[in-house]
């Protein structure tokens, strides 16, 4: 491997003169300057990551643990996490956690052992081994999209605002007889969501019935499971409310195989307005979540952590923005 030695020498500079232009550590005049980078254009050199980052305590790396093959959601959030990285001079070390807590806690063991200066984790829904060892350990981390643990700096989304538009505008709408098809219990975004929706009614003087909140796992097919739950009751909901993308699809599979129709027979809305949301028919009323906003703003935090590991930690949560469009009809 070509060294900083030779290009020192054939640029016909000194050693520390060479490691400025390098390094960007201090002035060297142009024409210096010049010499320098001929020379590693000619040798080919490159410089040693590894040695330098032992020097200087830092890989100028950051690891993301999330769920980003079961969870299209992520998908955003995560190429959001790279640029706003890419822009701060960091490489992203991804790694799936399928929202599994033994996967994660492995994960982010992985990623420590990695010496990656900081962490972006979205916990799964019993994520106290991988909280743990982050807090014991010290490791800068941010948590996104799922508000789990104040000893971290936090990023999402007001879930209680989200729930708040949606049962507002089925309630302006005339629908009384709300049913909700929530995430995987557990989740800090699941949690929330209930939490939000019993309050909105209660805030417009609905009761809430103890069978219209059904919950499954993060799968499509136990969102279409807990749809025909709600539609099999006694008195089935007029409009169901989904807490994310994948509950939205299930319900819309349920309604299929039921040989119903949106929103002539079931009217639907939702949290996460995603990409192809367009393509169904009716075009569906959901609540966006700012995916962009939010990667960006994490990978912000984290680099405010690592260069301050005490400071205090910070809980930001964004707006999100109600789509109107066909899904639900008037009872009025």
């Amino acid at each position: 491997m070509t060294t900083l030695a030779e290009v020192a020498r054939m640029a016909g500079v000194s050693v520390s003169t060479a490691s400025h232009v390098v390094n960007g550590t201090r002035y060297v005049s142009p024409g210096k300057a010049k010499l320098v980078n001929d020379a590693i254009a000619a040798v080919g050199y490159f410089p040693n990551t590894l040695a330098r980052s032992l020097k200087l305590a830092s890989t100028s790396s950051v690891g993301l643990a999330i769920s980003a093959l079961s969870n299209p959601y992520f998908s955003d959030i995560i190429c959001a996490v790279e640029a706003e990285c890419a822009r701060l001079g960091l490489m992203v070390f991804l790694s799936d956690t399928q929202d599994d807590p033994e996967k994660e806690i492995a994960v982010i063991r992985a990623l420590h052992q990695r010496r990656v200066d900081g962490i972006i984790f979205a916990p799964s829904a019993a994520p106290g081994p991988a909280l743990d060892y982050l807090a014991e350990r010290g490791v800068p981390c941010v948590l996104i999209d799922r508000m789990a643990d104040p000893r971290f700096d936090q990023i999402g989304v007001d879930n209680f605002k989200a729930m708040q538009a949606l049962v507002h505008h089925v309630v302006s709408l005339g629908h009384r007889n709300i049913g909700f098809v929530a995430g995987q219990p557990g989740f800090a975004t699941t949690v929330e969501r209930i939490a939000g929706f019993h309050a909105a009614l209660q805030a417009v003087g609905i009761r809430v019935r103890p069978d219209a909140v059904v919950t499954g796992t993060a799968t499509t097919a136990s969102a279409a499971a807990a749809t025909y739950r709600l539609l099999s009751q006694a008195l089935p909901p007029s409009v169901i409310i989904t807490g994310n993308n994948l509950a939205t699809i299930g319900v819309m599979r349920a309604v299929r195989e039921l040989g119903l129709a949106v929103p002539d027979d079931l009217s639907l809305v939702g949290i996460d307005d995603f990409e192809w949301a367009d393509f169904f028919e009716p075009r569906l009323t959901l609540v966006e979540q700012p995916c962009n906003e939010l990667g960006r703003q994490a990978a912000a935090l984290l680099v405010e952590r690592i260069a301050s590991p005490n400071g205090i930690r910070r809980s930001v949560r964004l707006e999100p923005t109600l789509r109107l469009r066909a899904s639900c009809r008037s009872l009025v």
